[in-house]
């Protein structure tokens, strides 16, 4: 769960995945659950807040239905395919979900 000043203090970050979003023709639904994922488990650091973001946004697409490779993703948000792959797990389970175990 993340606070209201999380939200104002990412703006940006938010402002990002909405551009990657509608790079990658995200719905709504795939835009919140990212987002979510997003405030509820960003880094303090800005220099990992872009790799969060990527992973969040992968998380949030598998999470809707709305499945896109994590290459795809990873261009649209400006990261390394292996930075989604190593990540995004992680994300769901800060999250507390549990990752699909394929």
């Amino acid at each position: 769960m993340y606070r209201a000043r999380d939200e104002l203090a990412n703006e940006e970050w938010l402002a990002e995945l909405d551009g990657a979003a509608d790079d990658l023709d995200l719905g709504p639904v795939t835009r919140e659950r990212a987002a979510d994922l997003f405030l509820s488990t960003v880094p303090e650091t800005e220099r990992s807040k872009r790799a969060a973001l990527a992973a969040s946004l992968y998380a949030g697409a598998l999470i809707a239905g709305d499945r896109r490779s994590q290459s795809v993703v990873a261009e649209a948000v400006g990261v390394a395919r292996l930075t989604v792959q190593n990540r995004w797990r992680d994300v769901l389970e800060e999250a507390g979900l549990e990752p699909p175990a394929w």
